[in-house]
């Protein structure tokens, strides 16, 4: 309750300590408190590798365009994938490992009425067998998002997953105790 206070408090401060901060509104407040739990809920469904919730948080329509690095006007995406059942099929890959791990980072995100733009930062961890040997594949991605509010609620419009990096190496687990 304290904190909902303080956000209340520092939603209608306009300058602070030399320090000017935006106004912003309760309903302005709520929506971005839904796309960042949409944001989380993506990264959960791919935890979980369950592809039709996670292609169910798209528009009907929804896009991801994926990228080896950062998209420019002369870079073509690596995949271009289009609707919940093509986005369904794309998430299943998922299953082909043994653990995935995303932990989302700081997310922008700006509001435009019933639409909104955002950029997240993950990393997101994989493992699986190769051989008998473990395999950890740390990626760092970056998500630049177009959001939609329909019927009151925020589904994804389109995403651009930016593969910024990623580290590949054997993994050697540690049981508790050792």
């Amino acid at each position: 309750m304290l904190l909902i206070g303080w956000i209340l408090f520092a939603g209608n401060v306009t300058e602070a300590q030399g320090i000017r901060t935006p106004k912003i509104t309760l309903a302005e407040l709520a929506d971005k408190g839904a796309i960042r739990e949409l944001v989380d809920a993506y990264a959960h469904d791919a935890d979980r590798r369950d592809s039709l919730d996670q292609a169910n948080l798209f528009t009907s329509d929804g896009i991801i365009e994926i990228y080896d690095s950062e998209p420019s006007p002369a870079t073509k995406p690596v995949a271009i994938l289009q609707g919940r059942k093509a986005l369904k099929s794309a998430f299943s890959v998922l299953k082909n490992y043994d653990v995935t791990m995303h932990f989302n980072g700081q997310s922008d995100i700006k509001l435009h009425g019933d639409s909104a733009t955002g950029e997240t930062y993950c990393l997101a961890h994989q493992f699986w067998k190769d051989h008998d040997q473990r395999i950890l594949m740390t990626i760092g991605i970056r998500y630049y998002d177009s959001f939609l509010k329909v019927n009151g609620s925020w589904y994804f419009a389109k995403r651009k997953l930016i593969f910024d990096w990623t580290d590949r190496r054997s993994s050697v687990p540690r049981l508790p105790g050792e």
